[in-house]
């Protein structure tokens, strides 16, 4: 894989915090320096839309196709799997694009990991992305912030505020920082929608009434695989430790 810019994760000291209400807010950043006109010629709201497409293709990929999004005129689902499993569902993302700073953000409505406080707040996931000086010549650097607040975790709700903090929230940040790293290598993936392709008619895709578009598919090669893999380890297991322990416990009998 060619890394044609260098990213450093950069998160914030305080990068998770949980309020008395229970509403969470996590920061993750990098900062990615590369030669100037590379960013000059990605700076565009096009690839803005493509950035966002690249963070749901990367948390697809990196479950291994259990985690997809599906894109409609009106919102996009994280979903496990297939619907009615929606763990997330959020809003048509908003865009803002300026000569120093792009952001997308996804309001939250609702989802299986959503509390109730939670669907009727303004909860958000944000990419924010700001143009800054990298102090080397030739070069510009830009931080990138993923950023989700006013989040109200169900698992805090259901378990426990720690187990939520070690375990969902962990799977999030670990996620993220490797989304970040990952954008050194500038590959962003084809937008779903194009809403700033070039000779766009204006008019969002999928239209209402058409199914949505799914973004992610399941490696089942892989998960078989992997179950194969399972399988023989514990066959090994059971080979190794089951039949010692069972001939150990016919020796002794005899003896008695």
């Amino acid at each position: 894989m060619q890394h044609v810019a260098n990213s450093v994760i950069a998160d914030p000291e305080q990068h998770t915090t949980m309020d008395a209400s229970g509403a969470v807010r996590s920061i993750q950043a990098a900062d990615i320096t590369m030669p100037e006109g590379d960013l000059v010629e990605i700076w565009t709201p096009t690839n803005l839309e493509r950035l966002a497409r690249t963070y749901w293709k990367y948390l697809s990929r990196v479950t291994l196709g259990l985690i997809r999004v599906e894109y409609t005129d009106t919102e996009r689902a994280v979903v496990l799997l297939h619907r009615p499993l929606v763990l997330l569902r959020f809003k048509a993302p908003d865009y803002e694009m300026g000569e120093g700073r792009g952001v997308v953000r996804w309001t939250i409505r609702d989802g299986i990991l959503v509390a109730r406080p939670g669907r009727t707040s303004d909860g958000f996931l944000e990419i924010d992305v700001h143009r800054c000086p990298a102090g080397k010549p030739g070069y510009e650097r830009v931080h990138v912030e993923v950023e989700i607040a006013n989040f109200y975790p169900a698992l805090a709700t259901w378990v426990a505020r720690w187990f939520y903090t070690n375990t969902q929230s962990r799977i999030h940040v670990l996620v993220t920082h490797g989304f970040l790293r990952s954008l050194a290598r500038l590959e962003l993936e084809e937008s779903a929608v194009g809403r700033f392709a070039p000779e766009h008619d204006d008019s969002p895709a999928p239209r209402a009434g058409e199914p949505p578009v799914n973004v992610g598919d399941t490696p089942w090669l892989a998960w078989a695989g992997i179950a194969a893999g399972l399988t023989a380890s514990g066959a090994y297991l059971y080979l190794r430790f089951g039949r010692a322990r069972k001939g150990s416990g016919t020796f002794l009998a005899r003896r008695r």
